[in-house]
């Protein structure tokens, strides 16, 4: 599975400082604190560069401009955020390329019943466990 350093890097986390995500607890724990608003738009650049109101979907509009204010994402949203991250590195690991990667993600699959990845994961954990599940079979050669 994916490093969580692979995590950070994908949110824009330095890995190895006082605020760093290096291991699974360094992530939580950063997470928890609150991560930057600007994870979000550096993860909607990387998985839809061309949809500017993709990082809406990650964090409705209106509370995205309360949280520019404030500078910082609550847990939730931080969780939400890992979570998309953690997909898109994965993605990324078996397809090896960033358009093959969002391809993948943005078009329906029929083993989540039509519907596309990326709205499976947004959706909630649960999501973000079958698309990992579907990936690692494409990875390890098994049906998918």
């Amino acid at each position: 599975m994916l490093a969580f350093t692979s995590i950070a890097e994908v949110l824009g986390i330095p890995p190895k400082n006082e605020e760093g995500a290096s291991t699974p607890f360094g992530l939580m724990s950063r997470i928890q604190r609150g991560l930057p608003v600007s994870a979000v738009e550096r993860v909607a650049a990387r998985l839809a560069p061309s949809d500017r109101g993709f990082k809406f979907r990650i964090v409705p509009k209106a509370t995205y401009g309360r949280r520019k204010t404030t500078h910082r994402l609550t847990a939730e949203e931080g969780t939400r955020l890992a979570r998309i991250a953690r997909v898109w590195g994965f993605a990324l690991e078996v397809w090896g390329d960033e358009d093959e990667a969002r391809d993948f993600l943005f078009r329906s699959h029929p083993m989540l019943e039509d519907a596309r990845p990326i709205d499976v994961v947004l959706q909630n954990e649960i999501g973000g466990e079958l698309v990992p599940e579907i990936l690692g079979r494409l990875k390890y050669g098994t049906a998918a």
